[in-house]
């Protein structure tokens, strides 16, 4: 069926629909033009979807990055520093050691008897030259020496009387003699016994040899006193004197330098609770000894009232200067490895294993003599593995520390 022509002109229709109107163009062959809104609308879903798109790429590259990071972290140990104390004060050790008088001796008989009479018990103070007691030395045999030898004299001048007039025989008048020359010897040695005793009389009264108090008495009234060669003697009395003390301190080989004469010191005594005594450093045996590898040390102290008294347990406070240039650090810095004793000190981001040496141990520090300042960062708790300049991550919060 064609369609009619119309020369009519079409009026209100578009160019478009006036073609399909007049037969040039065929409304089923002809598709329908997009409208503008549709456009746009489809710009905007693209635009969306670009951009959707484009956020998953970068987050995903982005996670890809921390994740690269975190891996390049994790292979770097994060480690925590300390700085070494420089300038360690001096330390100050204890040492124990008895108090003991300055003078004390024990008092003897030089002569044999009983004791007649003490004066002093113990506690009181004596003075020098004191009688201190009194002995009772036995009766002496003299007078009987010289009768024995009075009558031998007679005895032998009769005999020599009868024997000129032959009324005794020579034998008999001989015996006589030498009876006599006997009993003369007798009276000899009883005579220069005397002599003896009587230059020990004097040693009869027993005396104070110094100032002191008596710590002892042995002895007592009617007690035998025996003074020879062939007894043991025995103590009658025990002197100290106590206005001055010594204490004598065993010092470790490690710290004799630190020992010097006239050195003032301080002592505490577990008698007195919060009080402190001082002390001179008087002398020292100069030598170490073998067993316990000290150095014997005498300190004295001054007790003008006696209020110290001898063998009370005291302590010694003896101070140990620290070495010029050496620092202190824990003990939980140090690496024991084969080469010698290391610390790990942190230096451009890398571990430097530094040798030390080691001076005085204080137990949870140590004193390091040389290598290290206290500008330097020390790892504390190195790993064993730690190898010299590998690379290390200080931990932000010991920078924190560092900085403040």
């Amino acid at each position: 069926m064609l369609l009619r022509k119309s020369k009519e002109p079409m009026i209100g229709l578009r160019p478009a629909e006036q073609r399909v109107e007049k037969g040039e163009i065929d409304p089923s062959n002809e598709r329908r033009a997009p409208r503008p809104g549709t456009i746009v609308l489809a710009v905007i879903a693209c635009a969306g979807f670009a951009i959707f798109i484009y956020s998953g790429i970068r987050s995903r590259t982005e996670a890809e990055q921390r994740l690269a990071q975190n891996v390049r972290s994790s292979l770097v140990p994060l480690v925590t520093v300390i700085h070494p104390k420089g300038g360690a004060a001096a330390q100050e050790i204890e040492l124990p050691g008895n108090t003991q008088a300055f003078t004390e001796a024990p008092i003897y008989a030089r002569t044999s008897g009983y004791l007649k009479q003490w004066y002093l018990d113990i506690g009181a103070h004596a003075k020098r030259g004191q009688l201190l007691a009194e002995i009772e030395t036995p009766e002496l045999e003299l007078k009987t020496a010289q009768a024995n030898l009075q009558l031998a004299q007679i005895t032998a001048t009769r005999w020599l009387f009868l024997l000129k007039t032959n009324v005794i025989s020579k034998q008999e008048t001989d015996q006589a003699v030498s009876d006599l020359n006997a009993k003369r010897a007798t009276a000899d040695s009883a005579e220069a016994n005397v002599r003896r005793l009587q230059r020990l009389q004097e040693f009869e009264h027993i005396y104070a040899p110094f100032d002191g108090i008596i710590t002892a008495r042995n002895t007592d009234v009617g007690a035998l006193i025996q003074n020879g060669d062939n007894t043991v003697p025995q103590q009658l009395f025990h002197l100290a004197a106590v206005d001055k003390l010594r204490v004598y301190i065993s010092v470790p080989e490690v710290y004799a330098t630190a020992a010097k004469s006239d050195e003032i010191v301080p002592l505490t005594l577990d008698a007195f609770p919060g009080e402190t005594f001082t002390g001179t450093l008087a002398r020292d045996s100069g030598s170490i000894d073998l067993t316990s590898r000290t150095l014997k040390v005498e300190v004295d102290v001054d007790n003008p009232t006696g209020r110290l008294l001898p063998g009370a347990y005291a302590f010694v406070h003896l101070k140990v200067p620290a070495p010029p240039g050496a620092v202190t650090v824990p003990t939980n810095t140090l690496l024991f490895r084969s080469e010698g004793l290391r610390v790990a000190v942190v230096r451009n981001g890398r571990a430097n294993l530094v040798p030390v040496t080691i001076g005085h141990d204080y137990g949870s520090t140590v004193e390091v003599m040389s290598s290290l300042t206290a500008d330097d960062a020390v790892i504390i708790d190195p790993s064993d593995s730690i190898l010299d300049g590998s690379p290390v991550q200080v931990a932000e919060s010991t920078q924190k520390d560092s900085a403040r």
